[in-house]
């Protein structure tokens, strides 16, 4: 499965997480410890905000770890708000489209996990967005379709319903194909102010996500990026929403 990492705080370059941990994100492409899959080699993305309405994003297909443009554009941007991700592909095709984070205006939006078996319930899920949704779907990945499927389930308005809808959506699409894999999702989306963390599992086994705090700057991570105590697991089965320094857990 992929790795990620999310900041918010005070501006600092997207090396300092991105590369310069002992176990940062670049490390963990090549060898993951808290992931059925050790290698995330099927492409890499970046997402940051700055003074801008939109955020920033660059993607490519090559493994992160021998990629200079990552390692010049991490060394070079500071930014307050950014997202990070290495892909470990579960099917889909290894492209730039289907690189994480995503991005739909000011929303990003970037995911680990799977729905189980997609192919048996992609169809009936697409049908679930209006035309305007649906011409924005530029991969083939089921990471970007919850996504979509969030936006149309009132994303922007609602975020803890809208992600708890969804969810049941998904749940309920495997049920009805009775599709026995499990969905699981370890979550960040941001709208350039707040950050909402999904961990989740139909079957209870989360993928693993980590937060550590000190006041507003806070890191999210799918594994811990140095040994420290001050790396808390994320409770399974919930939602967070952080904003500022206040971080508010709801469940599933």
């Amino acid at each position: 499965m992929c790795r990620w990492l999310a900041y918010q705080g005070t501006p600092i370059y997207m090396d300092q997480l991105v590369y310069e941990p002992e176990h940062s994100l670049v490390h963990q492409s090549l060898e993951a410890r808290k992931a059925v899959t050790r290698v995330n080699a099927d492409g890499f993305g970046l997402g940051w905000y700055t003074e801008r309405d939109t955020p920033g994003q660059f993607h490519e297909v090559l493994p992160a770890w021998g990629d200079e443009n990552l390692r010049s554009l991490t060394h070079h941007i500071q930014s307050h708000r950014f997202m990070a991700h290495v892909r470990s592909s579960t099917g889909t095709l290894v492209s730039r489209s289907n690189c994480h984070p995503f991005v739909i205006e000011n929303w990003m939006f970037l995911h680990n996990g799977q729905i189980g078996e997609f192919e048996k319930v992609k169809y009936v899920l697409q049908q679930k967005l209006d035309e305007p949704l649906f011409l924005k779907r530029m991969g083939t990945t089921d990471s970007e379709l919850i996504f979509l499927l969030m936006l149309q389930l009132g994303l922007k308005k609602d975020p803890i319903r809208a992600i708890r809808i969804t969810i049941e959506l998904i749940c309920d699409a495997l049920s009805e194909k009775g599709v026995e894999e499990p969905f699981k999702a370890s979550m960040c989306i941001s709208d350039g102010n707040k950050f909402w963390v999904v961990r989740y599992s139909s079957d209870e086994e989360a993928p693993t996500v980590f937060i550590k705090q000190d006041g507003a700057n806070i890191v999210l991570a799918s594994e811990p990026l140095e040994k420290s105590r001050d790396w808390k697991a994320v409770t399974p089965q919930s939602i967070l929403t952080i904003s500022s320094d206040q971080v508010v857990s709801h469940s599933i």
